[in-house]
């Protein structure tokens, strides 16, 4: 119970004051004057202001409330360290011991995992939503158990009491260290990419070491090792092998004594893109279906082309002046022997033997495709003539034979059962209860190879696909392609259809028919196989300890089959299935909990001084607990301390008034009639 004295004005508290110059005015007249009776009357007027103020005499029925001390565990990657995991446990149980021991104390333990999204420790955020959840009145300290790393420390709150570290780790935990800076996301195939690592040594490492060596590996192959100084910052210029996404590790081998090897490899991810994607473009004389070709390729942005269309070919004679032609002559030496590898694809529109390409140049086409090259054929009527380009060394690549039959009859293109499973066509085909628009004209083949992904009149061959040698060969059986871009009857995907062949035939990855790849969400993949085959079997995955598992592929559309992956840790993970096999990093490059691993106090000290509190090493032993008055220092050389706040709950309250209406009343009547009779007796 406590008692005090508490006033309730009955009046604006100004008045009163106005009526206290009033009373001090009539006291100094009543002086002045020599009044009698000045005094009895001056306490009448005191009684009147008192009972004004309304004073209470008020009794409080109080609970205390145990002061609370909040102990926050740190149980990032990083104090999973060394002995810091047991040094932790150890104190924060001897901790809770100790302060549940003293009286009026509750313990709040949090502990702080590794944040999402590799965000580090979230020790602060952790702190101000304990804090948030408890009355400020009643935290008497709070009790920090960490490697000091932490990642948040522009989210610390307002301390009401002490805030106190006590840091695992020891003086001599050393680490080493492999860092990767500037690495692009992309690259352009065939250019140098420079990249800036560091190999450097933190803590109390061994002196006198100038070297170290690191191991270099693309997509899992056997790694190259260098030499590189110790602490110095290297440029490494890195050419990239493909398209598509290239997996770079960079490794430092363990060394005995230190802290963790987890920060000595870093894995580096680049897309690996074409600068631009060279085609020339030869059509054998003006039709529609040409510039339907040419604008197709011009609207790429990455595409460069070259395109020529024989306007004037050699038989014809109409006796113009060639000083007269603005015609340029056909550059066929340079294009077909001297530059002819700088091509990405060639592509032969309607194009015919007209004596202007010799022999030896389409010799020179079919070595160029089997080297690596690409050729596309768009066949028109002359593909199916005596004049056939067909007929000609580069017969011994092309997919389809021409039977000489021109079919020249509206036919539905469709997409064949194959073709329903290979990335070009894969989803082209029309919509439920709508058909594409007819072409025209057909080309009657006979398949000799390759992969039949279209047909035309009767089932017939109307789009092959081929791989020969190193190369990739394309025969279109139609030169009407262009009636869809019109429109014509509805039209259909001309431009998509012809964009993928063109970009399948330059080896673009996105477009390979037999693929397998990965694709990482946090420590989750979506492993990916495309094949033409309807059964692909398991996947077999090797994590980055060693340990191989086997998955089975699910088909979920045709030609793809994926499968879920949970990967159990972080680093490079290999995947094989038949003769495909990918490599795919899981986890951040460089995980933010091991950049820096040798525990400090250094960072939280702008926290900590401000609070008087203290950070001491747990390798010095668990301090005592001692309870410190408010702003004084809470922390010595074997011992931290908390603030005892009082806080307290109310139960009841009872107020009784010490001047009651009626014994103003008395008081000040009889004051009043005292000083006349007083002033009567004068």
């Amino acid at each position: 119970m406590t008692a005090t004295i508490v006033f309730d004005p009955l009046l604006p508290v100004w008045l009163i004051v106005a009526l206290s110059g009033m009373v001090l005015a009539g006291m100094a007249l009543a002086l002045w004057r020599g009044l009698s009776g000045w005094a009895l009357r001056a306490l009448a007027g005191i009684v009147v202001l008192a009972a004004l103020l309304g004073p209470v005499y008020q009794q409080e029925d109080r609970e205390p409330l145990n002061d609370i001390v909040l102990l926050v565990e740190d149980e990032s990657a990083s104090q999973q360290l060394s002995d810091r995991a047991a040094q932790t446990a150890s104190a924060a149980d001897a901790l809770a011991a100790r302060l549940a021991a003293r009286d009026n104390t509750e313990v709040r333990r949090i502990a702080v995992a590794d944040g999402e999204d590799n965000t580090g420790t979230q020790l602060m955020s952790a702190l101000s939503e304990a804090m948030a959840q408890e009355p400020r009145g009643r935290i008497a300290g709070a009790i920090l158990l960490s490697d000091g790393r932490l990642h948040d420390l522009d989210r610390a709150p307002e301390m009401p009491a002490p805030l106190h570290l006590l840091h695992t780790g020891r003086e001599s935990d050393w680490d080493r260290r492999l860092t990767i800076r500037n690495a692009p996301a992309f690259a352009i195939l065939d250019e140098e990419v420079t990249m800036t690592l560091t190999i450097e040594d933190l803590g109390a490492a061994p002196a006198g070491l100038a070297s170290v060596p690191i191991d270099v590996s693309v997509d899992g192959e056997a790694p190259q090792r260098f030499n590189v100084a110790l602490g110095e910052e290297i440029t490494l210029p890195v050419v990239l092998p493909h398209g598509g996404r290239n997996v770079l590790q960079f490794s430092t081998p363990a060394v005995p004594g230190e802290l963790t090897d987890r920060n000595n490899t870093a894995l580096v991810q680049i897309n690996g893109v074409r600068d631009r994607l060279r085609v020339l473009l030869v059509s054998g004389e003006p039709h529609p279906g040409g510039r339907t070709w040419r604008n197709l390729l011009k609207s790429d942005s990455s595409v460069d082309l070259v395109h020529f269309t024989i306007l004037r070919p050699p038989e014809k004679q109409d006796g113009a002046p060639v000083r007269e032609l603005s015609l340029i002559a056909f550059p066929t030496r340079e294009l077909f022997l001297e530059k002819i590898d700088d091509f990405d694809l060639i592509i032969f529109d309607r194009y015919k033997r007209r004596g202007i390409l010799p022999s030896i140049y389409l010799d020179n086409v079919r070595n160029y495709v089997e080297n690596g090259g690409a050729m596309l054929i768009a066949a028109g009527p002359d593909f199916a003539s005596a004049d056939s380009i067909y007929r000609t060394p580069i017969e011994a690549i092309v997919p389809g034979r021409p039977t000489a039959r021109v079919l020249e009859e509206g036919f539905l293109p469709q997409v064949t059962d194959l073709g329903l499973r290979h990335p070009v066509t894969a989803g082209l085909q029309p919509e439920e209860g709508s058909e594409w628009g007819r072409w025209m004209r057909q080309i009657e083949l006979t398949d000799t190879g390759g992969q039949v992904v279209m047909s035309g009149a009767d089932a017939r061959p109307l789009l092959i696909l081929d791989r020969v040698g190193e190369g990739r060969v394309a025969l279109l059986a139609s030169d009407h392609a262009w009636l869809w871009h019109r429109g014509f009857e509805g039209g259909g995907p001309q431009l998509e259809l012809l964009r993928r062949l063109a970009h399948w035939m330059m080896k673009e990855p996105e477009l390979e028919e037999e693929a397998l790849w990965a694709e990482a969400t946090g420590q989750t993949m979506r492993i990916i196989r495309r094949s033409l085959s309807e059964d692909v079997g398991e996947v077999s995955i090797e994590t980055p300890s060693g340990e191989v598992s086997a998955l089975p592929l699910q088909e979920v559309s045709p030609g793809r089959h994926e499968v879920l992956y949970d990967g159990p840790e972080i680093g490079l993970y290999r995947l094989s299935n038949g003769d495909q096999s990918a490599v795919i990093g899981l986890g951040p490059a460089a995980p933010v909990e091991f950049e820096e691993t040798i525990a400090t106090a250094d960072i939280l000290m702008p926290l900590i001084d401000p609070t008087n509190g203290g950070a001491k090493a747990l390798s010095d032993g668990i301090p005592r607990i001692r309870a410190v008055r408010t702003g004084r220092p809470a922390a010595g050389r074997d011992w931290i301390g908390i603030t005892p706040r009082g806080a307290y709950e109310t139960r009841s309250v009872t107020q009784l008034p010490l001047m009651p209406a009626w014994l103003v009343l008395l008081m000040a009547s009889a004051l009043i009639l005292a000083g006349w009779l007083r002033e009567g007796r004068q």
